[in-house]
């Protein structure tokens, strides 16, 4: 296990999906986690493998994806359901919940990634 910094974003590939958050494009555009090579390198794990991402809000399971630059210690996972997960609902007085910077301990597992509907039904409960 390892201690990361979690950011979020959109990408272009959610965009081109976004009509239809069901579909198998979107699950496989948001289902994802950005890390640098040697980070990688360090949790024994290669681009299609599974990781399982904490935070003290909650866990969720993504795919890796081999980051573009090099930004050790840092993980990306784009905007959507799965990164809710992660995040609290308390808006500090913003408005907003934190989006960035987010603490999370990241392992290798063979768990499946769920889909949507079953991530989406454990964020309402």
């Amino acid at each position: 296990m390892k201690e990361f910094v979690i950011i979020t974003g959109r990408t272009i590939k959610q965009g081109e999906n976004v009509e239809d958050k069901f579909s198998k494009e979107y699950f496989e555009a948001v289902s994802i986690i950005e890390l640098d090579d040697e980070d990688m390198e360090e949790l024994g794990v290669k681009e299609g493998d599974r990781v399982k991402v904490k935070t003290e809000y909650g866990e969720v399971v993504l795919k890796v994806k081999k980051a573009e630059g090099k930004q050790k210690g840092v993980a990306f996972i784009p905007f959507g359901p799965y990164f809710s997960k992660l995040i609290s609902a308390k808006t500090r007085s913003v408005g907003m919940p934190l989006y960035k910077g987010i603490k999370a301990r990241i392992e290798p597992t063979d768990e499946e990634v769920k889909n949507i509907e079953e991530i989406i039904e454990e964020i309402k409960v």
